[in-house]
């Protein structure tokens, strides 16, 4: 253990690349290895003896001639590149770079390339992965054979494998190498994000995906525990479950925050929420705890299109949107891959259950090679997403180990690709979804790996996400002054800067005003045209402002919350029936979200009756979105996953994932 421990806690020291840059690819400035980098040297003339020996001389070696480029390939020190570059007769210098085709097109898609063409693969780095378990499968080990999974606890009953294959999915994505999809007759690499990274495998969630806050909440403890032992500084949750208070009392958000204030850089999933529409809201405040807790990071998922070129990438349409119920708090704080995602395959429940989403053999590999089974497997959601940005977060702790989780956050928002179009419309299942770029929908912006690790900043103060503030008198949102947050400082990090200029895209959508393509679902009520029927707060809605004419779609319904008086036909009364907290039952809610007396009976109370959607509970009869009976009741629709980002309720749109 003490030899693994030194060996892992041995820290690279920066190279200052002093030499001509000009002659240095752009990876190649900003390499801070000590190890050897393969690279392309390119010369005024051919090369000869004298040229390949000085490449000797610097510790390096030869490789192929290219000689139609006047080019050779070495293999050089990194501390040599300096030196190198200042060779009058060296016309360039250049990563010896991969290329292959990629089934999987996360990586490319956040310039994962341009990391891995620097060095970084997270060697060193331990991200613990609070999931369902990880299977010891051959990508998740290094080049000796030995497993990357460096420490297993088992938290949930029944062993530290996994029985489910959703945590084997999300390790993959964070440090999958590809050792399956390498070989002479593949075609495609498919390997995660920072592919050397040691994992620490704590599962929280049972053969079914199902879990607690206790079994999640102590393995978060586990992991403060074990930081300093496997240098844990990144620990991903692709776990998530409803909102039923602040997070400054949640128990799971306030574990978050230990990790957060060990050191430890927390990445969340957003949820999968964002078609839901229940509240007249257009999936916006469906952000799942604990990403309703300002200082993790929040990620919401990208549709990639099947390539690697992020021009024709997309936002997913069920991809949970901000702000967060009752705090306000802005998230996500930004987005990556997370549609169809090609990743490690366990066989468990998930495989058995979707066997048509098995990667077959013939996609990267051909000829006598072919397998019976697969190793690779295809899933879509945030919990993909938010694996990305933890393989991420670990290739930019690999180049700077010095940064807190507060500056990773703020360099990883602040570098986030924010190009992205105002307005889409995907169209899935038969169904069209109109989405924005709006703050509360792609955060900060879409993740790009090259930009952070380019970008040197530290940021001053504390990186909690804002807060948003509805103006009832002018209709517009703000973020609420924050002068201990980087945003809240200086202009090198004002909100401008981090978000973009067209954060709250005013005039349109949730906001009211005339949004498009109607303004009937204003987020908090204003004046909206042609009426405020869906505030999200309803009647008085929050803060200010005044009772809309019709609010039959309250989100906190009957007695809005807070405040305001109960709207004549609160229908679709989010809290329903018998409203939480007082006021009286409406004359019809039938479709109460906590039931009371839906009518003709209990078949459209969400947590009751016959459950939405589907027509039957995961535990069976006409009982709750909880199952058994109603909430409290027994078992969960969101079933035995509902601590999961990936709940039931979507699980055809996570497992087959967006066109």
């Amino acid at each position: 253990m003490r030899r693994w421990m030194i060996l892992t806690f041995a820290i690279l020291i920066p190279v200052m690349v002093v030499g001509n840059d000009a002659k240095l690819a752009p990876e190649l400035k900003r390499a801070t290895t000590n190890g050897m980098v393969s690279v392309i040297v390119r010369y005024n003339a051919a090369p000869d003896s004298i040229h390949k020996n000085q490449i000797r001389i610097s510790g390096g070696s030869v490789g192929r001639d290219l000689t139609f480029l006047n080019s050779i390939t070495a293999q050089v020190p990194a501390g040599a590149l300096a030196t190198l570059s200042d060779d009058d007769a060296v016309a360039y210098i250049s990563p010896d770079r991969p290329v292959r085709s990629h089934m999987n097109n996360a990586a490319p898609a956040v310039l994962a390339n341009y990391a891995w063409g620097l060095g970084f693969d997270g060697s060193g780095i331990g991200v613990a992965v609070i999931d369902s378990g990880i299977h010891d499968v051959d990508d998740l080990r290094d080049s000796s054979g030995q497993s990357r999974i460096k420490y297993s606890l088992d938290l949930a009953g029944g062993g530290t494998d996994d029985l489910y294959g959703h945590g084997t999915h999300v390790a993959g994505i964070i440090g999958g190498n590809a050792k399956d999809s390498t070989c002479p007759t593949c075609g495609v690499s498919i390997r995660g994000i920072a592919p050397n990274v040691s994992l620490i495998n704590l599962r929280a969630l049972d053969s079914t995906g199902a879990g607690s806050d206790s079994t999640v909440i102590a393995a978060i403890q586990a992991a403060i525990q074990l930081k300093d032992t496997y240098n844990i500084r990144v620990l991903n949750l692709s776990v998530g479950r409803p909102v039923y208070e602040s997070y400054a009392q949640d128990p799971l958000c306030q574990a978050v925050e230990q990790a957060w204030q060990a050191g430890i850089v927390v990445v969340v999933s957003a949820g999968n929420d964002g078609r839901d529409n229940s509240a007249g809201t257009s999936g916006y405040g469906t952000i799942e705890a604990p990403g309703n807790d300002p200082y993790v990071i929040t990620v919401g998922a990208m549709n990639t299109k099947g390539t690697p070129d992020r021009a024709d990438d997309v936002m997913t349409s069920y991809s949970s949107k901000g702000p967060t119920t009752i705090d306000h708090i802005v998230k996500p704080d930004l987005v990556a891959p997370g549609n169809r995602v090609v990743s490690l395959q366990e066989p468990g429940t998930l495989e058995l259950q979707f066997p048509g989403n098995r990667v077959p053999y013939a996609y990267y590999r051909s000829g006598p090679s072919l397998m019976a089974s697969s190793a690779y497997y295809v899933l879509s959601g945030t919990s993909m997403a938010t694996a990305v940005v933890s393989g991420a977060a670990a290739l930019i702790l690999q180049q700077d180990p010095t940064l807190t989780p507060d500056q990773v956050k703020a360099r990883l928002m602040k570098s986030a690709y924010k190009n992205l179009p105002q307005y889409t419309t995907v169209v899935d299942g038969g169904a069209t979804y109109n989405l924005q770029s709006d703050v509360f929908t792609v955060g900060a912006g879409y993740l790009d790996l090259q930009a952070a690790l380019s970008n040197l900043d530290r940021a001053p103060g504390v990186a909690r996400s804002p807060t948003a503030y509805y103006d009832a008198s002018s209709g517009n949102v703000y973020f609420l002054a924050d002068s201990t947050t980087p945003w809240g400082q200086s202009a090198m990090w004002g909100a401008s800067v981090v978000w973009g200029d067209g954060a709250f895209l005013p005039d349109s959508a949730m906001w009211g005003g005339s949004p498009v393509p109607g303004p009937s679902s204003a987020m908090w009520g204003g004046s909206p045209l042609p009426g405020p029927n869906s505030a999200m707060w309803g009647g008085s809605p929050t803060p200010g402002g005044s009772a809309p004419p019709s609010p039959d779609s309250a989100m906190w319904g009957g007695s809005p919350t807070p405040g305001g008086s109960a709207p004549p036909s609160p229908s679709s009364a989010m809290w329903g029936g018998s409203p939480t907290p007082g006021g009286s039952a409406p004359p019809s809610p039938d479709s109460a979200m906590w039931g009371g007396s839906p009518l003709p009976g209990p078949s459209s109370a969400m947590w009751g009756g016959t459950p939405t959607p589907g027509s039957s509970a995961l535990a069976g009869g006409d009982s709750a979105m909880w199952g058994g009976a109603p909430t409290p009741g027994n078992t969960a629709l969101w079933g035995s996953q509902f601590i999961m980002s990936d709940a039931t309720p979507l699980l055809t749109i996570l497992i087959n994932g967006e066109n």
